[in-house]
């Protein structure tokens, strides 16, 4: 497969927006070509992960246990062009959830030892990729800062309702 068929899908991933063609093009070259067959296990529950998966071709499917055989999903099929662990390349990692491939499924493995070196020669994309998860990290908090935010209020509107048995108990009174 050619160079730039392979640098298209890390274009649509936000974590590799605003690299250069170059830099895209060497993350390419340095990733490891994988062919998976159909129900190989991609990523598995439980285990390190020293890698981010990018789907260049193929469809898979999550699976989420929770270690309970009762709680097992169905399922969430991933397509193409989807990455899977993509802070594996980064930092270790054990894997949450279990992906396995639904036919062949060719990706490219962004090993953590070659984005390592890779980012050593150039910094710059080091000062990307932070930029990038820092930037994640804040939505992310301003989410969590939202949701608290509802729950006091919801909190504090249950405190200052009167409940069923004073509401009762007045009406009683009235009658």
């Amino acid at each position: 497969m050619a160079i730039d068929a392979l640098v298209k899908p890390l274009l649509a991933l936000p974590l590799f927006q605003g690299l250069s063609p170059l830099q895209l093009t060497e993350i390419v070259r340095r990733a490891e070509r994988v062919i998976y067959r159909s129900g190989d296990a991609i990523v598995v529950e439980n285990q390190p992960g020293d890698a981010a998966i990018v789907i260049i071709a193929g469809n898979c499917i999550r699976i989420d246990d929770n270690g309970d055989p009762s709680q097992k999903s169905g399922g969430e099929t991933l397509p193409e062009g989807v990455m899977i662990a993509e802070l594996a390349m980064l930092i270790d990692l054990v894997h949450t959830t279990t992906v396995i491939a639904q036919g062949p499924v060719k990706a490219l493995r962004l090993t953590r030892q070659r984005m390592s070196e890779l980012m050593e020669e150039d910094p710059s994309l080091a000062q990307h990729f932070s930029a990038r998860i820092i930037s994640r990290l804040k939505l992310l908090a301003n989410d969590l800062k939202a949701i608290d935010t509802a729950a006091e209020d919801a909190t504090i509107a249950r405190e200052f309702m009167p409940s069923e048995s004073a509401e009762l108990a007045a009406a009683a009174r009235v009658s």
